[in-house]
């Protein structure tokens, strides 16, 4: 082909876009081979995400069966919760209507949190760390307000300060949970949502809010309506269990209606 004829040629516009895509795709490759190899981990990977851990907390744990207590204060790696068949309890949940808990990831910038993102780091197996209660209250306690991670994990913490604190001082629980639900738009978020609802349902329910409880149960179906999938999407039974307790409720905002004067 002459110089002249060369010359003549003219380049897609778009080709500039796919040479672009082509690179992205034979770096995702490499990084791949390399976690494979085990030269990058998965964890590292991860961190780009904005989550560096996550932890496992039940509601009401005193109430909560023996399984699901036992996962109570589990910090598992990203590396962990990303494969297909993770299940933060070891086994199934013994309580006919499931015992409430929440998988919150966290970044986890201020040192008492650091600490723990470290022992997940230097774990050569990438085991869980299991936290017990005072541990838990310090690390939610610590200053993550002054970390440069507050704004990725203040949801998160907010979540964690309901749970852990609900049953004693359910009225500011219960303003978190409104919180978390008004404000769960991200991805690490999503684990939140369900839980979310239900502790919120209950703790109206045993407070006596019963109009509330049952404008969070419906807000619930509108936002489940149709069909439901993904990790953390409600299951078949969460639906059913919500349909059991609007039920339940609306029959008891009849009962305790006060008869109309004739």
């Amino acid at each position: 082909m002459s110089m002249e004829a060369m010359s003549r040629i003219v380049l897609p516009d778009f080709l500039p876009y796919l040479l672009a895509i082509f690179g992205l795709l034979v770096l995702w490759q490499y990084y791949q081979l390399r976690v494979m190899k085990g030269r990058i981990l998965a964890i590292d990977i991860f961190d780009r995400s904005g989550i560096r851990m996550y932890l496992y907390v039940v509601a009401d744990e005193q109430q909560s069966c023996e399984v699901c207590r036992s996962a109570h204060g589990t910090v598992f790696p990203p590396s962990s919760v990303m494969k297909k068949q993770f299940s933060p309890i070891k086994g199934t949940c013994k309580n006919p209507t499931n015992c409430i808990g929440f998988l919150v990831g966290l970044y986890g910038a201020w040192p008492e949190a650091y600490r723990i993102v470290e022992r997940l780091r230097l774990s050569s197996k990438r085991e869980p760390i299991q936290l017990d209660q005072n541990k838990l209250m310090e690390l939610i306690l610590g200053p993550w307000e002054r970390s440069i991670s507050a704004n990725t994990d203040r949801l998160s913490i907010y979540v964690l300060e309901a749970v852990l604190g609900d049953c004693s001082n359910p009225k500011p629980a219960m303003d978190k949970y409104r919180h978390a639900l008004e404000h769960a738009k991200e991805v690490r978020h999503m684990p939140l949502i369900v839980p979310a609802y239900f502790r919120l349902v209950e703790l109206l329910t045993r407070q006596g809010q019963t109009a509330e409880a049952l404008h969070f149960i419906e807000q619930f179906e509108k936002r489940y309506k149709g069909p439901t999938s993904g990790p953390y999407a409600p299951t078949e039974k969460q639906l059913g269990l919500m349909k059991i307790r609007k039920s339940h409720l609306k029959n008891a905002a009849r009962t305790t209606a006060p008869a109309s004067i004739a």
